[in-house]
């Protein structure tokens, strides 16, 4: 008996789907909603992306890769003044969880954007 031809985009709709159960269930799980923002860009939908990474951030003010995915994401849009904002929050929130890697990181793309 043959196998169906997998759909590409099946495994991906499938993880935003686990996602949203997910988040039905805990909507403040943080690792849910950064996977389903990354699922998003991942797929092209920067947008939703974006707007999962907000949500995250004001449900989980101290989820510090949320700031440096978005803050990324929006430099690579153009959207430099967002992303430097995001970098401001994210560099402070990278203080206080004392998450030295992704501080260097944020002010490494901070001296990028205002070079």
């Amino acid at each position: 008996m043959p196998f169906p031809t997998p759909n590409p985009h099946h495994k991906d709709m499938d993880k935003i789907a686990a996602f949203h159960e997910i988040l039905q269930f805990d909507p403040n799980n943080a690792f849910a909603r950064y996977g389903l923002a990354m699922e998003h860009i991942g797929q092209g939908n920067t947008d939703k992306g974006l707007e999962e990474f907000t949500t995250l951030i004001s449900l989980n003010p101290d989820y510090v890769p949320a700031y440096q995915m978005s803050a990324q994401n929006l430099a690579k849009l153009g959207r430099t003044d967002e992303a430097l904002d995001r970098l401001h929050n994210g560099i402070a929130a990278a203080n206080r969880t004392n998450n030295q890697h992704a501080l260097a990181e944020m002010e490494g793309l901070h001296e990028e954007l205002t070079a």
